[in-house]
């Protein structure tokens, strides 16, 4: 039998949650059944990522404007290579990839939110919108995937698509890859760290959703309490020199390190004493996941996502959203309490390692992807 030939297509090449999704399932994928190409704007990480692995990678100049050219570009390189499904992740490469793929009249079409972000949109008319053309585009769709069971629920709340192409599959991390440098005085010698310095950090892209300003606006009050406290923020993102500003004018610029983005975000995870995530809104926050498997005790904001990883007291500690006074309060407790610290870091991982695998994750995946096309085959 033929392998299934797939696209997987996403707008941006950085390595957020919605990229480490599709990049785990072109790798992962078994190979005797589909041959796997990937499709996103050129030149970053997720390309770099890629290429180095020998997965075929068709660059196309997305744009989060309206532009006939790109369905156009997508069209073109479609119908040249045959592909038999074609899973988009997240609105822009949704709303292309499914329009250029009807066109195309590819058999399957799929697409996964990464988080349903327009429902948090505070332009009222753009939001009912989005919620209007992701159920007319659930017409071309066969299967719709939500990465949480809290986005699912909302999914079938604004009627976004029908029920019988409604599916939930969680994020899956490979665990294998995932170890703490244990040496942090090593490990923080790039970064200026002593080992007696307390530590606070995040791994996030720097986005309004990420609610990093309420972090830093929390690092100030740690700081008067640990004045040698060091809070670190890896990622890049729009708000980069908005935070950048927040931190100088709070007076913490000896506090607060923007990293950028790392690809050594293990060892980094190794200086954190408490991981902070005070999201406003999330899918299934990969950061978080990462986080708790490697033990680190968390900090996070009471939102849908989080408190599915996470149980207030027994996993990590859970804070309302833009609640900068919890946030900075919890955050404390822990780094006065190192017991605590790792009580909850240890059930934190205990309760990750089994129910968030990347094997699961495919395995789903693929039993989507094959009935899928399978019932294309009969309909024929």
């Amino acid at each position: 039998m033929r392998k299934i030939r797939i696209l997987e297509m996403i707008d941006q090449p950085f390595l957020g949650g919605g990229q480490k999704n599709l990049l785990s399932l072109a790798r992962s994928l078994d190979k005797t059944r589909f041959e796997v190409a990937v499709c996103s704007c050129d030149n970053g990480p997720l390309v770099d990522e890629l290429r180095k692995d020998g997965i075929e990678h068709f660059p196309i100049p997305f744009s989060k404007k309206i532009n006939l050219k790109i369905v156009r570009e997508i069209v073109k390189f479609q119908k040249s290579t045959q592909f038999d499904i074609i899973h988009t992740h997240g609105g822009v490469s949704g709303f292309y990839g499914r329009w250029a793929a009807c066109r195309c009249r590819i058999p399957v079409v799929i697409h996964t939110l990464h988080g349903i972000h327009y429902l948090h949109y505070r332009n009222v008319l753009l939001k009912c919108f989005f919620v209007l053309l992701e159920r007319y585009f659930s017409r071309f769709t066969d299967a719709l995937i939500f990465v949480s069971n809290a986005d699912k629920q909302k999914g079938q709340k604004y009627k976004l698509a029908p029920g019988k192409k409604m599916h939930m599959i969680e994020n899956g991390i490979d665990f294998s890859g995932l170890s703490l440098r244990a040496n942090r005085i090593e490990n923080g010698h790039d970064f200026g760290i002593t080992s007696a310095q307390p530590i606070v950090g995040t791994v996030a892209r720097l986005h309004r959703q990420k609610g990093l300003s309420y972090l830093i606006k929390a690092a100030k009050k740690l700081s008067q309490v640990y004045p040698k406290v060091k809070v670190m923020i890896v990622g890049e993102g729009p708000q980069r020199h908005k935070l950048e500003r927040l931190s100088k004018r709070l007076g913490l610029l000896d506090t607060v390190q923007f990293l950028g983005e790392r690809k050594d975000v293990s060892r980094i995870f190794s200086l954190f004493d408490v991981f902070v995530l005070p999201s406003l809104w999330e899918g299934l926050p990969y950061a978080l996941i990462e986080a708790g498997a490697l033990g680190l005790a968390v900090v996070a904001s009471n939102i849908d996502g989080n408190s599915e990883i996470i149980r207030d007291g027994e996993t990590g500690v859970l804070v309302p959203p833009k609640d900068t006074d919890a946030l900075a309060m919890s955050i404390i407790r822990l780094l006065s309490n190192e017991g605590t610290r790792k009580r909850l870091g240890e059930n934190l991982k205990e309760s990750i390692l089994p129910k968030y695998a990347l094997s699961r994750m495919v395995q789903q995946t693929q039993e989507l992807y094959l009935r899928s096309f399978e019932k294309s085959e009969t309909t024929k």
